[in-house]
């Protein structure tokens, strides 16, 4: 049976939480507090795919001390506990402080107004910095003082500590074009690289101006599974994107224009929904928040959250190292300039804009379905990200509950949409996903929809997000049942200690 979410997409829009049935497990409640701080520090999805996956792994390292099979990623079982205090109420506090010492450390601003109070209300004292691991308090906060440790070091530049300001690219990556408006002036003032990135220039929504800028040293963040960003990218024959001048190159744009010309209030709201733009949580928040319906639909305890949100959310965080990694390696022009471009001076049909239909323009005019103040995001069009986020996310949690059964379901009310608010959709549109992979598929496709990606950063994307979940979902299992490899912090405290 179908479980229907009404307007799940208003609740997003304010900030709620989508964790079900009225259930108050530990894991939940600071997972709602992590997407809480994720909406307000607008942080691109790559940062916040790291920041999930840091909240899960350090509540995951605490509670493994509480398990009699699974070890922690950085300091293997060194924290294990006796069966007799394996109890419900230690792995709830000692999960707790290490979910606080977590987001204390990502979101240092929300400590007094969001995790003090949390921790309060829990019955918690966030003043405990014990170090006993004897203790609940001691394990949270010495498990998630090794993940934080050796997270400072993953080369994000969380800290600014390699270039300044927080997560800022430090590889001194230097686009082939040069800055252009949107919509594109052409003749324009410098040569433009038809097959390369051009950043753009326009006004963001509060009224600042904005030159777009690729994280690019993403691709060289210590991941989770992978052991390099490119270790697809080199093993699995990726085709790379079309080359201007090839019959692709104008077939994918065709596609777009096409594609815009007929958009449908349907295809409009799944362009939306699955969106996650500035302000959001970002597309690995948005499988988060999705996990939690699983959650819910499936009555888990704190055990099968703790693993559950562990693998997706670190899936998740190397599939956008892995995606980062094609997108710095090939540059790849977006639609939004190679459309311009290829049909600037000729006569297209294509969407004329919030409530205008169907028009005929100079195709230099064309314009995705987005936001003026979110025109496209900033970085290379190969591969999306968001076909790959999805593709990882789907994988893991068919894999985690056995089955590709998703049952979810969200019905948009009419005129909620923010790109042509008030007539759009001119009635309730309802999205339902029977299957997870039905749901990565179409947040792969959206993208075309929205006029963000060509066809083959879709599909290549999802190829990838598939291969990368393959890696992480292994690599959980291993820190499931206790075998995987220790890492050399374990190593050397193993040699200390003899």
């Amino acid at each position: 049976m179908k479980l229907a979410v009404v307007f799940f997409f208003c609740l997003k829009l304010a900030g709620a939480s989508t964790a079900g049935s009225g259930r108050d497990i530990g894991v939940l409640r600071w997972n709602s507090s992590a997407l809480r701080s994720l909406r307000t520090a607008k942080l691109p999805a790559p940062a916040a795919a790291r920041t999930l996956a840091i909240v899960h792994t350090c509540m995951y390292d605490a509670w493994a001390a509480y398990d009699d099979r699974a070890i922690g990623t950085q300091l293997a079982g060194a924290l294990r506990r006796p069966a007799s205090e394996r109890t419900e109420a230690n792995k709830e506090k000692a999960i707790s402080y290490a979910a606080y010492r977590a987001l204390s450390d990502l979101f240092p601003a929300d400590v007094n107004s969001v995790y003090k109070p949390l921790m309060r209300q829990l019955g918690y004292d966030p003043n405990d910095n014990s170090t006993d691991i004897e203790t609940p308090a001691g394990i949270g906060n010495v498990a998630c003082a090794a993940v934080l440790e050796f997270r400072h070091l993953d080369r994000s530049n969380q800290l600014g500590e390699l270039a300044p300001g927080a997560y800022s690219d430090w590889t001194r990556f230097r686009p082939v074009n040069m800055p252009a408006p949107v919509p594109l002036a052409l003749p324009s003032t410098h040569p433009i690289d038809a097959n390369h990135w051009q950043p753009l220039l326009y006004v963001g929504a509060t009224g600042e101006s904005v030159t777009q800028m690729f994280d690019a040293h993403w691709a060289e963040v210590t991941p989770f599974a992978l052991s390099k960003a490119d270790d697809l990218r080199l093993t699995t024959k990726f085709a790379g994107p079309a080359l201007y001048a090839s019959k692709e190159y104008e077939d994918q744009a065709r596609e777009l224009i096409d594609l815009s010309a007929s958009l449908t209030d349907r295809q409009k709201m799944i362009a939306e929904y699955w969106s996650d733009g500035p302000s959001t949580t970002q597309p690995p928040g948005h499988w988060i928040e999705l996990a939690e319906f699983v959650s819910a639909r499936d009555h888990h305890a704190l055990d099968d959250d703790v693993k559950m949100f562990f693998a997706l959310s670190n899936a998740m965080f190397d599939a956008g190292i892995a995606a980062w990694d094609m997108k710095r390696t090939y540059d790849s022009i977006r639609p939004i300039t190679a459309i311009p471009l290829l049909f600037n001076g000729k006569k297209i049909r294509a969407r004329g804009g919030p409530g205008k239909g169907t028009v005929e323009m100079d195709g230099s005019q064309w314009l995705p379905y987005q936001p003026a103040t979110f025109p496209t995001p900033p970085f290379p069009d190969y591969v999306s990200g968001h076909s790959t986020y999805s593709a990882a996310a789907a994988y893991i949690l068919k894999s985690f509950t056995g089955s590709d059964r998703f049952g979810y379901s969200v019905t948009l009310p009419a005129g909620i949409s923010k790109i042509e608010p008030g007539f759009t959709p001119a009635q309730p549109v309802t999205l339902t996903y029977d299957t997870f992979t039905d749901a990565a598929n179409e947040a792969g496709m959206s993208r075309r929809y929205g006029g963000i990606h060509f066809r083959r950063a879709d599909l290549d994307g999802r190829l990838l997000g598939h291969l990368v979940a393959e890696k992480a979902w292994a690599k959980a299992q291993t820190y499931f049942d206790g075998t995987a490899t220790p890492n050399a912090r374990t190593l050397l405290s193993a040699a200390d200690e003899k």
